[in-house]
């Protein structure tokens, strides 16, 4: 089994223009995330729609494609660049490895903490021959509020497992409500008495399956919820997911980088 790390960066965005080149303690964001992956994969890409990004991953040594700027979604540019990939004579596919057995971790641009151990939890789920897709949760603690739960920005995850001290399991639904809800019980004690999970938008995917679902039209449940997961799900894919304990710090605006950089000067 083979894995690769593909890293979408794009420069355009409407609270952070350029933010994949904004300087974290002397280096520009995208290679500190590019640096991250690379100790858990030995294969890591940057797929990017923009010519600075593109010389400055090559300035620091990284593999990078130039992708279309028509992609809607990062799901659609990571498939470009496995697609590049599989194409790049330097860089082709070993005969006896299959789409199938090629696994592609997406890992997002503006995650520059992102732990390797959160990577080689997504790379495990594959052990089990029936996943498509993996991702990761985290248990909402229960000192967590009634207003963390319900935050329709922290996506839930409905999750089977075997027996309770499985840390994966089957994602059976993504909402930005709050579920599985616990009848007869106050909301002030759901968090005590039940098990939530919030979802950490990290995904893995066989490339076969990579390939499959950017060719899926959006899904009912997924407009209904705006999550593309959904989508997935109502085709019949298994999503496995696995329990992570540790939170990556994510950069969307200005005021997240300079979190970010304080968070760095404290930890060096």
């Amino acid at each position: 089994m083979q894995f690769i790390g593909i890293i979408p960066a794009r420069y355009a965005s409407s609270r952070f223009p350029g933010k994949p080149l904004a300087d974290l303690g002397g280096k520009p964001m995208i290679q500190r995330v590019y640096e991250q992956a690379r100790q858990a994969l030995d294969t890591v890409i940057v797929a990017t729609d923009d010519e600075r990004i593109y010389q400055c991953v090559r300035s620091f040594g990284g593999q990078v494609y130039m992708t279309s700027a028509e992609h809607q979604c990062g799901t659609d540019r990571i498939c470009e660049a496995y697609q590049l990939y599989c194409a790049d004579p330097a860089f082709h596919l070993s005969p006896l490895t299959s789409h199938h057995d090629t696994i592609v971790v997406n890992i997002q641009g503006d995650e520059p903490f992102i732990q390797p151990s959160q990577i080689r939890s997504l790379m495990a789920c594959f052990a089990n021959e029936q996943t498509d897709i993996a991702t990761l949760v985290h248990p909402f603690a229960s000192e967590s509020t009634w207003d963390e739960l319900s935050n329709p920005n922290y996506v839930k995850v409905v999750v089977a497992k075997q027996c309770d001290t499985e840390d994966t399991g089957r994602a059976m639904y993504f909402s930005r409500s709050v579920v599985p809800y616990l009848r007869g019980v106050e909301q002030a004690e759901w968090l005590q008495r039940g098990r939530y999970y919030r979802h950490i938008g990290m995904y893995a995917y066989r490339a076969d399956v990579l390939m499959r679902i950017t060719q899926l039209a959006p899904s009912p449940l997924e407009q209904m919820e705006c999550l593309e997961q959904l989508r997935w799900l109502e085709h019949g894919l298994m999503i496995r997911v696995a329990e992570c304990h540790t939170f990556s710090i994510g950069i969307d605006t200005p005021e997240d980088l300079a979190r970010a950089v304080e968070y760095l000067q404290k930890s060096e």
